[in-house]
Parts: structure tokens; sequence; C-alpha cells
């Protein structure tokens, strides 16, 4: 029988030893777990693996730049309220119609404990995490216009996501658990991979494994492919019927390697991929 107290990982989701610690001390702890690592390495899946895993609903908060710490807790739609006045609405009377709920609103009135994703939390303002402290903490907040406090009935798991675009106050920090997910590494990617693409033959797979980890140490690279990417990779490669041979280079960092465009996502890039196959021939051609 599954345990639904403690996440071990699940069925489409690779979880190594120090993430499921990281995970269980979280939740343990009542504190909101922070998860950095790269682009591309899952953080986001693992909240929703984490719902899956305890059984609970996932309540998801996917930030922008533009996003306010208020528009989690509520919004007062004034202009709705001023127009429904002129046109002399009855619902006007009632300033609760124009209060519009916010995504930690919904995780606190739930009523069952569920887990709430606050995702990419580095994309908005520097002062947003700050202003997200004593909710977090005390998890309650006060609606001014109402006069109503809202108070969670259960307390959420809560996970947060960062891809380091900037540093978070440290007053935030403190009250986090903190985890950064490495890349995965030969052992652990394979792993991954063989989840989501089972039937995979061996060779293909080692050979794909191999030169997408070579794509990777290429120096100068701007941007670094990860697991997703590889994972559509891996699948075009199996839909062309691309060979394992054809991986077979011998010397991948001088070579594009087929279907590329799963892997590199800017011209930059690419660029350096020519520029390092074109000296490799001319080297071959001076020989």
């Amino acid at each position: 029988m599954t345990d639904t107290t403690r996440f071990s990982g699940t069925d489409n989701y690779i979880a190594t030893e120090d993430l499921m610690v990281a995970v269980n001390a979280a939740v343990t702890l009542e504190r909101p777990l922070l998860i950095k690592g790269e682009p591309g390495t899952g953080k986001t899946v693992l909240a929703h693996e984490v719902a899956r895993a305890l059984n609970k609903n996932i309540i998801e908060w996917h930030i922008k730049s533009t996003t306010k710490a208020q528009q989690g807790l509520y919004e007062y739609d004034a202009v709705s309220r001023l127009r429904d006045s002129q046109l002399g609405e009855e619902r006007v009377h009632d300033i609760a119609n124009y209060i519009q709920k916010g995504k930690l609103w919904d995780a606190f009135m739930a009523d069952e404990q569920v887990v709430l994703l606050i995702d990419e939390i580095d994309k908005a303002d520097i002062e947003f995490p700050n202003d997200l402290l004593l909710e977090l903490d005390r998890m309650e907040f006060f609606v001014y216009e109402t006069q109503e406090r809202i108070k969670a009935r259960q307390r959420p798991i809560v996970i947060i996501t960062s891809n380091n675009e900037k540093e978070l106050p440290d007053a935030f920090l403190r009250r986090c658990f903190f985890h950064y997910i490495r890349f995965p590494d030969l052992e652990t990617m394979a792993q991954i991979v063989e989840v989501h693409h089972p039937k995979l033959k061996k060779n293909l797979l080692s050979e794909a494994l191999k030169s997408f980890f070579e794509v990777r140490e290429v120096p100068g690279l701007k941007k670094k492919p990860s697991t997703s990417e590889l994972l559509d990779w891996i699948k075009l490669l199996v839909v062309e019927d691309i060979p394992p041979e054809a991986l077979k280079l011998t010397d991948k960092k001088d070579i594009i390697p087929p279907l590329h465009g799963a892997l590199l996502k800017n011209e930059q890039d690419v660029h350096l991929f020519e520029r390092l196959a074109f000296l490799a021939r001319r080297e071959t051609g001076n020989r």
C-alpha cells in the first residue's frame, strides 16, 4: 500500500534521495519548500507529483514580472463597483461582490489540505517575496474592505520555485526549507528517460545520452539543453527513425547533432556548433 503521508517519488517522477528528504522535511516543519535549479530540471512538475503522491489537490500561482503579492490574497475591483453604481445595480450595496479571491485565499479556504505552487517567484519584483512573509508565516490575512480575517483551515503544503534570475531576500529565505535540484547525472537521466520512453532501445538511449551530455559540456554554450529538451529530442529521434549509428560521431563537440533544433534554442549556440564543425572539417582537410 502506498504511503500518502511521505513523498518518495512517483512512477512518473524520478526523485533523488536528497529531494525526497527535502520535501518531507518541509512538510514536517510546515515551512515553504523553496526549489531552485536551472530551467527544465522538473521544479514545477515536482509540485504536481507531490500532490499526486500525497493524494492532494494542487493550486497553482504562476508568477509574472507584473505580478503583485496582493493578487495572491485578493483584489478589490473598484472600477466595476463604480460602473455598477452608475447603472443602479443592486449588487453594488455589497462590497463583497467586488472582491476577487487570489490563490492564497483559495488555498486557505480549501476544505482539505492542498499543495500550493508559487511558480518562478524570482520573476516578480524584488519586494514580492517580502510582501508575502506574514501571510505565509501566520497563514492568515485581513480583508480591509469587508473587515474579514481569512485564516487557513489547514496549512497548505507550499512549494516555491525559482530559476535564480535574481537573489531572494534573506528574511524570506530564513522562512523556507531550501533545496537545489542538481542537474541529473547519467544514471539518473537514463532512469528519467526510461520513464517517458519505456520502449526505447538501449543502444539508442546510450548514444543519445552520450551525445546530449557532450553537447552540454561544449565551452561557450549560452543555454545548455535541459531534461525536457532531451526528452523532446529523443521523441524526435524515435519518430524520425534516426539510428544510433548516426549519433556515433568521432568528436561530437565539433558536429551539430541530428535534429539539433530540439536541443539548441538560440542562434548563438547554433552558430557556435557551425563554427566548430567548420574548424573540424578544415583541420581534417589539412591532414
